[in-house]
């Protein structure tokens, strides 16, 4: 009886956990849905070096390094990371996540899906998302009992099209001026890069390699989440282990953290295991792209 009993509870558990599943999957579609309807066409469809003429020192460097002559300008792009975030609001709460994530060129949005372990057997699941001009952030245990749901404009809106910005890493096109993107000069390292989607108008600084691939951002204020507030605080980036992926130099690790006046404080570290795009128009053959000599790592999913 009491076997019947275990086995029974399993059982349940086994089906709530399915159902989660599959609720929080449906709502990934609807998401992605509303993501891929606000779609614009990009153009120009290349790369066309002309249009670094005018940008500042730093930046032109920055392009010349990344991009490759004849790059298709890219339309959207699929991501796996794998890594760790840390949970507690003061302190160390480390734990490990994987996520896919969607990002669409034109208009600015994205789409981060993940899940975070929380222990053995309970995770809990998180949308953080820009889409059509709003801000998005969901977690659910279990994709079933609700931590956070949050949708809007305002410093959540402004917030997301910042991590849209600085991600902007991985796909270097969408930096360009042609894309929407403005760069002012600061120094022979670093510049300021302001993108504007409707309303939202953001500026982060970019600071650059000596071999010209981004090494951080910063934003002087970014809304971070205190409990059911948005309150605002420096926000930096940081970026490594640059590779050539599609014609295109990027980097395959990263770190955010904030900028207490104690120090820095990381909250998310992550590695790209999975690295795929779609190109506004058929990429050159494989041939073509620049070699550094390493090969190109087998890639799985997160």
């Amino acid at each position: 009886m009491i076997l019947s009993y275990v086995l029974l509870a399993a059982l349940l558990v086994a089906g709530i956990l399915a159902a989660g599943e599959i609720r929080w999957r449906a709502g990934t579609r609807r998401l992605r849905a509303e993501l891929q309807a606000a779609r614009r066409p990009v153009a120009p469809g290349v790369f066309d070096s002309g249009e670094l003429e005018s940008l500042p020192a730093p930046v032109r460097r920055y392009f010349r390094a990344v991009l490759t002559k004849g790059q298709p300008m890219v339309a959207g792009v699929n991501l796996h990371h794998t890594g760790s975030i840390n949970l507690a609001e003061a302190g160390e709460r480390w734990k490990p996540f994987a996520s896919t994530q969607l990002i669409i060129a034109q208009r600015p949005g994205f789409d981060w899906d993940a899940k975070i372990r929380l222990l053995p057997g309970v995770s809990v699941r998180v949308h953080d998302a820009y889409v059509a001009g709003e801000g998005i952030l969901r977690a659910e245990v279990y994709g079933l009992v609700s931590q956070a749901n949050l949708r809007g404009r305002g410093e959540l809106a402004r917030g997301e099209l910042m991590r849209y910005l600085a991600e902007g890493a991985w796909y270097p096109t969408a930096l360009l001026p042609s894309q929407g993107v403005a760069w002012t000069a600061v120094d022979d390292r670093s510049a300021r890069a302001t993108l504007q989607d409707g309303v939202n108008s953001v500026t982060l600084l970019f600071r650059f390699g000596e071999d010209g691939p981004i090494d951080s951002i910063r934003a002087e204020a970014r809304g971070r989440m205190s409990g059911n507030r948005v309150v605002l605080a420096p926000w930096v980036g940081r970026f490594w282990n640059h590779a050539w992926r599609h014609g295109m130099r990027v980097p395959l690790n990263g770190e955010v953290a904030w900028a207490w006046p104690e120090g820095l404080r990381p909250y998310w570290r992550g590695q790209i295991r999975q690295l795929s795009y779609e190109f506004a128009r058929p990429a050159p053959p494989a041939a073509h792209a620049p070699t550094t000599g390493a090969r190109e790592p087998t890639l799985s999913a997160a």
